[in-house]
């Protein structure tokens, strides 16, 4: 990303709005979970169904504990290891604190996203953000900054939005795990296999 991009997209979200940038898979709305005007502003933008969550980017893993009902788990840290950065979310029990808008049914998946100006801005950024996709109910997800721009129009026009230059490869969005204790559910297969999975959940329990 080029200093002066990242430069107004750290304005933008210091302003309580929206980024769209590029993750390791597609672009994603990038806004900050822990500021109610971001959220309302992300919903403006999409809105989203009391049944869907906002998926979530992460700066560091240091910052997975506070989003966190109680401790996380052995399996969900073991998950963290083998597939972090990467495109990989782990659901677990959300805090109290963090927005119900955002975490699905009191659960919140999040990931640290691989290489990307998503993952970039997270870290400069420094909190946790949402990285649902940059696309309205219905529509593909975008690869590029101009399609972006065309989709949201009236919201880059308004400086509600401001898109990041550039492209994302494209190919699986993150595959989503739930975990609870020492157990855990598929909710969505994508760039990490079942047997992938399989495979650390396995070495795990052995080492458990």
């Amino acid at each position: 990303m080029k200093p002066g991009d990242l430069a107004a997209a750290l304005a933008q979200l210091e302003a309580g709005k929206v980024v769209a940038a590029a993750t390791e898979s597609f672009f994603g709305l990038l806004a900050d979970i822990g500021n109610p005007r971001a959220v309302e502003a992300l919903f403006a933008l999409k809105p989203r169904g009391a049944d869907q969550g906002v998926p979530i980017l992460l700066p560091s893993t240091s910052a997975w504990a506070a989003l966190v009902a109680g401790e996380i788990p052995g399996l969900a840290r073991a998950f963290a290891t083998a597939f972090w950065p990467g495109p990989l979310s782990i659901a677990l029990a959300s805090a109290p604190d963090v927005s119900p808008r955002v975490a699905q049914g009191g659960t919140l998946a999040v990931r640290l996203p691989g290489r990307s100006a998503a993952s970039e801005l997270a870290l400069r950024w420094g909190r946790p953000l949402s990285a649902t996709s940059a696309n309205l109910p219905g529509a593909p997800p975008a690869t590029r900054s101009s399609a972006v721009a065309v989709e949201f129009a009236e919201a880059v026009e308004r400086a509600d939005l401001y898109v990041v230059p550039g492209a994302s490869p494209g190919g699986a969005p993150s595959s989503v795990v739930i975990v609870t204790g020492n157990t855990y559910r598929v909710a969505r297969v994508a760039a990490v296999s079942i047997s992938a999975l399989d495979s650390i959940a396995n070495q795990h329990t052995r080492g458990a």
